[in-house]
């Protein structure tokens, strides 16, 4: 992705020197990977996911030192924000509607959100009560070395998501879904979160849209996307987690879906196309 030199977002919260790097948390080995699996890329109910995993045992805290890397991935996540900010404007504007930015937050170890404070072991989040993206840098390495998906654009991909999930806030949708909670069983609400999650990667893949039509795009970017969408799969998680796929308690969808959904946007570019939520009981 062509991104040096290019305008950086305003909306950036730096909080990683702000005394909370190197919390640790109990309970680790599947556990810990099964808290990933839920609550990896934002959806669902993230305070309840982050009140859990902040009820293990914390270690001693390191302080947070700038490397030379994580200043060059600070202002890489930025542009991408101002990119965000750029392509929602102007599809809000298309659409009669005005896009209120959100701000990225970055830290390192853990995080105090209106939905509750996380590690860095929950993975990138959005915050819908504070419209806040919240993310540690870190994720980047884990998206090359666990998950297998190197590249600057999985990381935009990521990015892109997470403000996927601040469209679906702006536009009411997430409110929606939040509100079946009470009114279905576990099993059938998690489907109106995979459903949730695939709307986001739809969204990511409309801004990847707009990036190719500004020539910012280079020759491999949207494998990139295309490989980070694919690690993140609930049946490929699951499977590195357990070694078993349990489709009952999926929340993001597969892996073959969530490509399908970024591509889908990717080649659309347009809100309409997204609509996951094609049933009478949502609507």
């Amino acid at each position: 992705m062509k991104w040096q030199g290019r305008r950086r977002s305003s909306n950036v919260e730096d909080r990683r020197s702000s005394g909370g790097g190197g919390l640790a948390f109990g309970g680790g080995g599947i556990g810990l990977i099964i808290i990933i699996v839920l609550s990896l890329l934002g959806g669902g109910n993230i305070g309840d996911i982050l009140g859990n995993i902040t009820g293990g045992d914390t270690g001693g805290q390191v302080p947070y030192e700038e490397t030379s890397r994580d200043k060059e991935l600070a202002e890489f996540v930025s542009v991408v924000l101002a990119d965000t900010e750029d392509v929602w404007k102007e599809v809000f504007r298309k659409n009669g509607l005005e896009y209120r930015e959100p701000t990225l937050v970055l830290f390192s170890g853990s995080v105090q959100s209106a939905c509750g404070v996380a590690g860095s072991a929950t993975g990138p989040f959005y915050c819908p009560p504070d419209e806040k993206l919240y993310i540690d840098l870190s994720f980047y390495d884990d998206l090359n070395r666990k998950y297998g998906a190197p590249g600057d654009f999985a990381m935009a991909y990521v990015v892109a998501h997470e403000v996927g999930h601040h469209v679906q806030n702006l536009l009411g949708i997430s409110e929606k879904v939040q509100a079946l909670r009470p009114k279905l069983s576990e099993k059938e609400y998690n489907k109106y979160s995979v459903k949730l999650e695939l709307q986001a990667d739809y969204l990511a893949g409309v801004w990847a849209h707009y990036q190719e039509d500004m020539g910012l795009l280079e020759e491999g970017d949207l494998q990139e996307a295309l490989d980070a969408a694919s690690a993140v799969g609930d049946d490929r998680l699951q499977k590195q987690a357990t070694g078993r796929v349990a489709p009952d308690s999926f929340t993001h969808g597969t892996s073959k879906q969530r490509m399908e959904w970024f591509y889908k946007g990717y080649n659309l570019g347009t809100l309409e196309g997204g609509d996951t939520f094609n049933d009478r009981n949502f609507r």
